[in-house]
């Protein structure tokens, strides 16, 4: 299973350096990114990005239902996410302190935070219906599908 999983985000990481490459427009490729994840994982309910400003992360493109805007840092799993400057691996949105719900479907939670000159500037953020969907293996595969897009800010 995590072979198979390897083999997986191999082959999305691949689609995403094609799908990227020589593209200057960095949220067309965030759309295009959130698109692949949310066609090529499973079980997912949003997968989108979050991009920071004046302080805050505010809604980037993504795949799902409408969801919130703006996210304070230290704040859900994503503002944690940001202000710790690491991946967030939750399988039990419910008991996550502070979880802000934008969809009351979502289960489970993954977010990635974006760098750009040493500074985080966004998330990637995917959620699940189901509880306990993401694993070590799906934040090592997320953790380098955000390095490849991180190469745009270079």
């Amino acid at each position: 299973m995590v072979m198979e999983m390897e083999k997986d985000y191999e082959r999305i990481h691949k689609m995403l350096e094609s799908l990227i490459e020589g593209v200057p427009h960095k949220i067309a490729n965030l759309a295009n990114a959130s698109a692949l994840l949310y066609q090529e994982l499973p079980d997912l309910n949003w997968a989108g990005f979050y991009l920071m400003e004046d302080g805050k992360l505010v809604l980037g493109p993504f795949q799902g239902k409408p969801a919130c805007i703006e996210i304070p840092l230290g704040k859900g799993v994503c503002g944690t996410a940001a202000a710790r400057d690491e991946a967030v691996l939750v399988k039990n949105v419910h008991e996550f302190p502070g979880h802000i719900a934008c969809d009351g479907a979502s289960n489970s939670e993954i977010v990635v935070p974006i760098h750009a000159q040493g500074a985080v500037i966004g998330v990637l953020d995917i959620d699940s219906p189901l509880i306990g969907r993401f694993s070590e293996g799906d934040r090592k595969g997320l953790e380098a599908f955000v390095k490849i897009l991180e190469r745009m800010w270079k």
